[in-house]
């Protein structure tokens, strides 16, 4: 590691220990430990996460004190409005609108583990945004992977693989395995046309996309979540370009390259809006209720971390003429209302 570099990253490794409350000689030298990180940082780290990936703006990220515990019950899952003649004997109590489904969660602690070589570290150090290229780079990558496990996550193990697991499969449980095993009422794997497959087309089980959405809603979402706000139908690439691979395809000139881009911008799917995710299954839809700008915590997708809990170890490993940067974290990511929440996979089209 170059001397300026040494500098900026021993400033860097400075403030981490400031802001954690921990002695400056426990961070970034080869011997360093792990500490706890403070409340107020992990909420920063969260903040930054929502503001590094667009789509985790729209899923509650919150924290619980338990490891295993119920559900937060954000949704309103019934009428509330009443009617009553005043009666002594049978006086108003109140009904509570929240939904608990008798589903808890599970944290599972989940290691985010960074490496950097000193080559890099002396490029970015010829920089003045040194410490922010190293700040920013590891919450990008906890982010991306964040999304990768919630819709991709199929069960927790001990030691994960990320070899034969890259979307880590094998790191928790995501939301849409959550739907799987304790929904499955409303997932869709396999039509009639052809065993295994969702088909759409001349010869499948719906006329088209939009067909297949609509009546996945209809046929297994109850009649108050249908219209709930925030309702959104989540797509995968294949889908996209299935639907719309024409008007992506097409040669333009300047205006109708313009009018694809505010097509996309709104496209839908049945009569719902569409959202496109890095990392969601290309073949699959999901149809939930994702937070609006204006109303934080009423997405029905949550990431639970424990409070408190989250460790960290920034280390400088001359031997191996990198910096480690090891964290960890207890998560669960959590459907808050399944009433809410419905999905088809395996979609496939099939014209004959």
């Amino acid at each position: 590691m170059d001397e300026i570099t040494r500098q900026k990253f021993n400033t860097f490794a400075a403030n981490v220990a400031r802001l954690n409350n921990v002695a400056a000689d426990r961070v970034g030298v080869p011997n360093a430990g792990h500490f706890s990180v403070t409340p107020s940082v992990q909420q920063t780290l969260v903040k930054r996460m929502q503001e590094s990936i667009e789509f985790l703006q729209s899923v509650n990220i919150l924290p619980r004190d338990e490891m295993v515990g119920q559900k937060l019950g954000l949704s309103i899952s019934q009428l509330i409005a009443r009617t009553q003649k005043a009666n002594p004997a049978n006086p108003r109590t109140g009904t509570d609108p929240t939904s608990m489904d008798g589903f808890g969660y599970t944290l599972r602690k989940t290691n985010f583990d960074t490496w950097l070589g000193y080559d890099t570290l002396d490029t970015w150090a010829k920089f003045p945004e040194f410490e922010q290229f190293c700040r920013d780079l590891i919450v990008t990558a906890i982010a991306q992977d964040h999304i990768k496990i919630g819709f991709n996550g199929i069960e927790w193990n001990e030691t994960s693989d990320p070899v034969n697991n890259p979307l880590g499969q094998d790191v928790n449980r995501g939301w849409l395995q959550a739907m799987r095993e304790e929904n499955p009422t409303r997932v869709i794997s396999t039509g009639k046309a052809e065993p295994g497959k969702v088909t759409y087309g001349a010869a499948g089980d719906f006329n088209n996309i939009d067909e297949l959405v609509y009546k996945l809603k209809q046929s297994t979402l109850p009649s108050w979540a249908r219209k709930a706000p925030g309702l959104v139908a989540i797509v995968g690439d294949d889908l996209i370009y299935q639907k719309y691979g024409a008007i992506i395809a097409k040669s333009e000139g300047s205006l109708d390259t313009i009018a694809r881009q505010v097509l996309m911008g709104q496209m839908t799917f049945g009569d719902l809006p569409g959202v496109r995710v890095p990392y969601f299954p290309s073949d699959t839809v999901m149809i939930t209720t994702l937070a609006e700008a204006d109303k934080p915590l009423s997405s029905n997708l949550s990431i639970y971390y424990q409070n408190g809990k989250n460790r960290r170890k920034l280390w400088d490993r001359p031997d191996l003429d990198g910096v480690s940067d090891l964290q960890s974290s207890n998560l669960a990511f959590v459907v808050e209302d399944y009433t809410y929440a419905c999905m088809a996979e395996n979609i496939t089209p099939k014209e004959a």
